[in-house]
């Protein structure tokens, strides 16, 4: 299913969080579109997840220990496939969003006039 939308043009695709951990995915990811990483720390991580019941990953004695794990092992695949990384904590939706648009209509641009 999911090769099939990283080749549909005009979406936006939020992959989840071990999607990446395969390299098949990471392939696709990087030869389709434009692929934005939305960074955020363990510490900014444990606080938006710390109340959710749908975590099983994080269904542990020690969650910001396993976050911290998972960081370390899906961090540099994000960074390996991403055009766009961009720092979440702290921010609000509506800031990350004009960031992304920004970046979106920059890198659209540098596309139709390519430099020379």
């Amino acid at each position: 299913m999911l090769a099939d939308l990283i080749r549909r043009r005009g979406i936006v695709l939020a992959t989840g969080g071990g999607s990446i951990l395969d390299p098949e995915t990471r392939r696709r990811l990087g030869g389709n579109g434009f692929v934005v990483y939305l960074h955020a720390t363990v510490g900014q991580q444990s606080s938006r997840t710390r109340l959710s019941r749908n975590r099983p990953l994080l269904d542990t004695e020690q969650p910001e220990q396993r976050l911290t794990e998972l960081m370390g092992i899906r961090d540099p695949l994000y960074r390996e496939v991403a055009d766009l990384i961009v720092e979440t904590d702290g921010r609000r939706v509506a800031s990350v969003t004009e960031e992304i648009v920004r970046q979106l209509k920059r890198h659209s641009a540098d596309e139709e006039d390519p430099p020379t």
